[in-house]
C-alpha cells in the first residue's frame, strides 16, 4: 500500500542524512497517514487521509 494521503496525494519527502563526520546516507519522511471513517459521496468509506487534511477540515468524517 503506498503511503500517499488519499485527499491531496501527499507523499513522502526524500533527503539525505548527514553523520557528524559528514557521510552522507539517504533518508525519508513518510507522511502522517490515519486511517479514517469518511464520507465520500454520501456513504462512508474508510481511507488513509495525511494529519494536515483531517486538521485543516478537508475530510468531512462519518458519524
Amino acid at each position: 500500500m503506498a503511503k500517499r494521503c488519499e485527499v491531496c496525494g501527499r507523499g513522502p519527502m526524500f533527503g539525505h542524512r548527514i553523520s557528524h563526520a559528514h557521510n552522507v546516507t539517504n533518508r525519508r519522511w513518510n507522511v502522517n497517514l490515519q486511517s479514517v471513517r469518511a464520507v465520500i459521496n454520501g456513504a462512508p468509506r474508510r481511507i488513509r487521509v495525511c494529519t494536515s487534511c483531517i486538521r485543516s477540515g478537508r475530510v468531512q468524517k462519518a458519524a
